[in-house]
């Protein structure tokens, strides 16, 4: 039987080995939820990198739109920053543009776990669909957390649990002390999961940038329930 594990910040990453696995990125807050949108709303790829000056140069390399944020606040110089509803207003459509993101926590995630054999991005937003690919790789999973500048991040560890749940049928999910901490703090919050995480540090954080709708619309379950993005060769597509 398949496992499932969690590894609570990109720091710990050194003590996973990846090779032959299924890497779920997830930064609910608010990258991964935000590539997410932006596939769902027509986004052809998604080039994520780590610092501002790659996102500027994919920018003008690949003529794509540019999305960059650090410490929450959106960057300067760049089309777009790091909420989703970048990706939901009329007045600027993003449907058939392609995207370079560059963010605090989630990107950069996301490039230190290339070594796995498949690296997919997850979110509340997506979870169906990462549940369903999971269950076809017949792989070993591991939940990659984004978390804070390398720090345990509540929002993205309560996911991993989520996902523990939907997939505990068909994997171990009681063999490591991550996966089971990360499924009973999603069964402690899931019944008024907003209430819950405004205890997080980062939900706060995000709260005082006035951000709140923001954390709303990422804790929607399945709003985007058949989007998958994938990493193939240096972008991340939509997947089927």
């Amino acid at each position: 039987m398949s496992k499932l594990d969690i590894c609570f910040s990109p720091e710990l990453l050194p003590l996973y080995d990846l090779r032959g696995q299924v890497a779920v990125i997830v930064d609910i807050l608010r990258a991964s939820s935000t590539i997410v949108t932006a596939l769902g709303e027509g986004v052809t790829h998604v080039f994520p990198v780590a610092s501002l000056e790659e996102c500027a140069v994919y920018g003008q390399q690949h003529g794509c739109l540019t999305a960059a944020e650090r410490d929450g606040i959106p960057a300067a110089g760049f089309d777009l920053g790091n909420s989703p509803f970048g990706f939901l207003d009329a007045s600027r459509p993003v449907s058939g543009r392609a995207l370079t993101i560059s963010t605090t926590n989630g990107t950069t995630a996301l490039r230190r776990s290339l070594a796995a054999e498949a690296v997919v991005v997850g979110a509340f937003l997506n979870l169906a669909a990462i549940a369903d690919f999971a269950r076809q790789q017949g792989r070993d999973v591991l939940v990659v957390c984004a978390g804070w500048k390398g720090r345990f991040c509540l929002e993205d560890t309560v996911f991993g649990g989520a996902l523990a749940e939907r997939l505990a049928p068909h994997f171990d999910v009681r063999s490591s002390d991550a996966t089971l901490a990360a499924l009973h703090l999603w069964q402690q919050g899931r019944a008024d999961l907003s209430a819950y995480l405004l205890q997080s540090a980062h939900v706060r954080r995000l709260n005082s940038l006035e951000a709140s709708q923001d954390f709303e619309f990422c804790l929607q379950i399945d709003a985007y329930a058949d989007v998958l993005p994938v990493w193939q060769e240096d972008r991340l597509v939509r997947g089927g």
